[in-house]
């Protein structure tokens, strides 16, 4: 039996967008989740575009704690291709599976605001507040809203933000039941290197401290924390090359990782 129809977040990581095939399928999936009356947002990443934008011209990048140092010549690729490339791509995409996609991001109507996370990063953003009035409008009227992950604050100062914060902001402020980050890793492993199916708040704070995730899935799992705190009930960490994976998930079947805020899960 199919589930009732529910607001969720969708994130995609900018590899799965790289290749037409990908990107298209992937869309075909979004429409037909609209069309069974899901409201539903995507957020989107474009790292591996922007690295490819910046070094065809020559741009040495910068990492400062892991995190690449946004100069002005960065935050132009980032604009040209996270707000540009990659999300009019996307929303092509979508519209061409039957929906109606409009590409939006953090700054518009002030849908995300960020400040400066660190003056030796330049113009990465820390998210401060999330406005969904926006979101709220377009999905009301039956649209998806495409959101890239570039905010600005109160000033008109733009901001690179972290797509995995901006998904988070997103789901938290639009009160979605699920959030959805479909990346190109299968799941959380555990210490056997087994894809857990399910794993608890807790459990998840503990892979972190015992070093079992580290890198890109503990930063996952920190997103998933914070949404679950935020009051998401349930966030799903999926492998977004499977097949029909997101009808899948909405469909209830086990992918990937699911994590809840305690055992059982909220509708267990």
């Amino acid at each position: 039996m199919t589930p009732p129809a529910q607001g969720l977040l969708v994130k995609l990581g900018g590899t799965l967008l790289d290749a037409a095939d990908s990107r298209d399928r992937l869309a075909r999936q979004i429409a037909v989740a609209r069309s069974d009356g899901h409201q539903i947002t995507v957020v989107h990443g474009g790292g591996k575009q922007r690295t490819r934008f910046l070094a065809e011209r020559g741009v040495q990048s910068t990492f400062v704690g892991g995190l690449r140092v946004t100069t002005p010549e960065t935050l132009d690729a980032v604009l040209k291709v996270f707000a540009g490339s990659v999300n009019h791509e996307l929303v092509a995409a979508i519209n061409r599976a039957g929906a109606l996609a409009v590409g939006i991001s953090g700054i518009d109507s002030f849908l995300v605001e960020a400040e400066q996370m660190d003056p030796a990063l330049g113009a990465v953003g820390r998210v401060t507040k999330s406005n969904p009035a926006l979101l709220h409008l377009l999905t009301a009227n039956g649209y998806v809203p495409v959101v890239a992950c570039v905010a600005t604050d109160r000033q008109g100062q733009v901001y690179n933000v972290n797509a995995d914060q901006m998904a988070v902001a997103c789901a938290a402020a639009f009160r979605v039941r699920q959030l959805i980050f479909l990346t190109d890793v299968a799941g959380v492993l555990d210490a056997a290197k087994q894809v857990r199916p399910l794993l608890t708040a807790a459990e998840s704070r503990q892979l972190i401290a015992d070093g079992i995730a580290t890198g890109g899935m503990q930063a996952k799992l920190n997103a998933a924390l914070a949404a679950l705190a935020a009051g998401v009930e349930q966030v799903c960490i999926a492998p977004g090359a499977a097949d029909r994976v997101l009808d899948r998930i909405l469909a209830g079947e086990p992918l990937g990782t699911r994590i809840v805020s305690a055992d059982g899960g909220p509708n267990d």
